[in-house]
């Protein structure tokens, strides 16, 4: 495993990440038609409450918001480790897991290794259990070994967009998200992310 130069927090690359996600998901919204209900920052009120947060979710501060998508949508799923590999990888699966579940975008993540693999030539496929660990990690950087460290985190991400489509078009009983979500999430991190990850506009 490599040296980890990122910090894991609200500052550091994490946290840049994290305020991308937040610009995106935008502010306080309570739409009738969202399964989710009450959302703030693309928060929750389910994952804030769970979180400990006990006010208003109008109210809900930016830096709550931040803190609760570092530790749920960052550590727990172990994409911490995803970064000291790729941020744009890691930034994929953050803003995927955001939106769709991080079990998802682990899943989808494990997936694109194993279909990355020429049927087990370059490396062993993995368990795809949507469980980030040491094996996930040795397969990617396996990949990065075998296509170089460019190549791997732009076929990841293409793998992992097209998932993500997929799953999209799927979701029959929220037509209304779809436009939303094909234009805002899927291309979202750039390709050219993977030579010189840059901070978010």
């Amino acid at each position: 495993m490599r040296t980890n130069k990122y910090l894991i927090g609200g500052s550091g690359l994490a946290g840049i990440i994290i305020s991308a996600v937040v610009i995106l998901e935008g502010g306080y919204v309570n739409d009738p038609l969202d399964p989710g209900g009450e959302t703030n920052y693309g928060i929750t009120e389910q994952v804030a409450r769970n979180y400990g947060y006990l006010g208003s979710m109008i109210d809900l501060p930016r830096e709550t918001a931040e803190a609760i998508y570092i530790e749920n949508y960052v550590n727990k799923p172990s994409y911490n480790l995803v970064l000291e590999y790729s941020p744009a990888v890691a930034h994929k699966l953050i803003d995927a897991g955001v939106n769709t579940g991080p079990y998802r975008s682990s899943l989808w993540f494990q997936r694109a290794l194993n279909s990355l693999n020429r049927g087990g030539l370059d490396y062993a496929n993995i368990k795809a259990d949507g469980v980030i660990g040491p094996a996930t990690m040795r397969a990617y950087a396996a990949l990065e070994q075998k296509r170089g460290a460019v190549k791997a985190c732009e076929l990841v991400i293409k793998l992992v967009d097209a998932q993500q489509a997929s799953h999209y078009m799927g979701l029959n009983n929220l037509p209304q998200y779809t436009v939303g979500w094909i234009d805002n999430r899927i291309g979202n991190v750039p390709l050219s992310q993977c030579t010189e990850y840059k901070e978010p506009k």
